[in-house]
């Protein structure tokens, strides 16, 4: 049967605080704070845990080989010229999935299979390196040819941040929807990351009805305040679309094209005026998992940061009284990954499709997660001051934790 699967990122053991992610203002703050990668999978792996407990499919992508020497030889590097390019050959940042790819259900395309395409995220340096091992990844997660089709990232002169600037809307997540492409053209001092031809090279790659399919300009205004990709200022679910005031560079025109493509469009706009867009970026209120419940309602799974501030707290209070289309809001703790600059949509890809046609071993029960959390506990670092970044020592301990972690879920072909 044809469900929503969230896919998280199982945070690596080199998570670390390095300040590498230009435009992304929690990132910036921490640099060079000590990491905890142990308390950072463990929450990530609990959020896993809470919304297999709501009744969700949930799944899991893994993190890629760290440190990764082949990006140093590329570039013809040792780390020694640049602390910074050191850090980017160590980065965890593959932890937030959302922009491992973009994703088309088979209800959207021409061919009736699910399409992902994988993002180059060109740019920033620290995660241009990630898409061939997350391509390998997916390859074999949705490696049933009959259900999935799987592409290689668009060329590198056209930046794509996946999942995080894509949103989906319809009646239902099995029935054919409006695809939703949010591009920049310019962020001030923050680099606008998602090009429109990117958007519309993977829209023609995923064969959709160009009727059915949106470009969105970003309010310049808002990348200028930090929010790096559209996923910190708005998220939509099925005939749902939870927004910023200032998502968007054209408000009223955007809703007006939603509203005449889907009628049953429910937009709920937070207005500037109760929650401003400072507020919004530092909580991360948008970057939450919009869901469908088993029962039908809808649910909105936030950062403890956004349940804790005063003014947002007290805008989800009047919206749950108004008895709107969210009817219920679950905080969750993923402050490790927050300090880092994401959130719990940063966190998951997600993936329309019947679980069974998904390779067994991507999908979490509770007896996996029992295995995840066992491997995290006894082989993730407690914690990774900066100056270990680079240490032989911690290297071989970073590798084997991984290594662990396949052998663990029988995952040993991605070594």
């Amino acid at each position: 049967m044809l469900q929503e699967i969230n896919f998280d990122g199982i945070i690596g053991p080199s998570h670390n605080y390095a300040g590498l992610s230009l435009g992304n203002l929690a990132s910036a703050s921490h640099a060079g704070d000590a990491s905890f990668p142990r308390a950072a999978a463990l929450q990530g792996l609990g959020k896993m845990r809470h919304n297999l407990a709501l009744g969700l499919a949930q799944g899991f992508l893994l993190p890629l080989p760290r440190p990764n020497p082949r990006f140093l030889s590329a570039i013809g590097a040792d780390g020694s010229e640049d602390r910074r390019l050191l850090a980017a050959a160590w980065s965890a940042s593959s932890m937030w999935t959302a922009n491992a790819a973009t994703v088309s259900p088979a209800a959207d395309t021409a061919d009736g299979r699910c399409h992902l395409t994988a993002a180059n995220l060109v740019t920033m340096p620290h995660r241009s390196q990630e898409w061939p091992d997350t391509l390998r990844q997916l390859r074999l997660a949705f490696a049933d040819a009959a259900h999935f089709a799987l592409h290689d990232a668009v060329p590198g002169c056209f930046g794509d941040e996946g999942a995080a600037n894509h949103m989906r809307m319809g009646t239902s997540h099995a029935a054919p929807g409006l695809e939703l492409f949010v591009y920049g053209t310019s962020g001030g001092a923050f680099p606008a990351r998602q090009h429109e031809q990117a958007s519309r090279a993977v829209a023609r790659l995923h064969r959709l009805d160009p009727a059915r399919v949106l470009f969105i300009e970003q309010n310049p205004a808002a990348i200028a305040a930090g929010a790096f990709h559209n996923d910190v200022v708005a998220v939509a679910n099925e005939r749902v679309l939870f927004t910023h005031e200032l998502a968007f560079a054209d408000p009223a025109g955007t809703y007006a094209v939603i509203r005449a493509a889907l009628p049953e469009a429910e937009i709920v706009e937070v207005p500037a005026s109760a929650v401003s867009l400072a507020d919004a970026i530092k909580s991360y209120l948008f970057n939450a998992q919009l869901l469908t419940l088993p029962g039908g309602e809808m649910a909105l799974v936030i950062p403890l940061e956004a349940w804790e501030h005063p003014r947002v707290r007290a805008w989800l209070d009047g919206m749950l009284a108004s008895n709107g289309p969210i009817r219920r809001v679950l905080p969750v703790d993923v402050r490790q990954s927050m300090a880092n600059g994401g959130g719990p949509a940063c966190l998951r890809l997600r993936v329309v499709a019947d679980p069974a046609t998904v390779d067994p071993r991507f999908m979490l029960d509770a007896a996996k997660a029992d295995r995840i959390e066992a491997v995290i506990t006894a082989h993730w670092p407690e914690t990774i001051a900066p100056a270990e970044i680079g240490s032989e020592g911690l290297a071989a301990k970073v590798i084997a934790a991984r290594l662990a972690l396949l052998e663990a879920l029988d995952l040993g072909e991605l070594a």
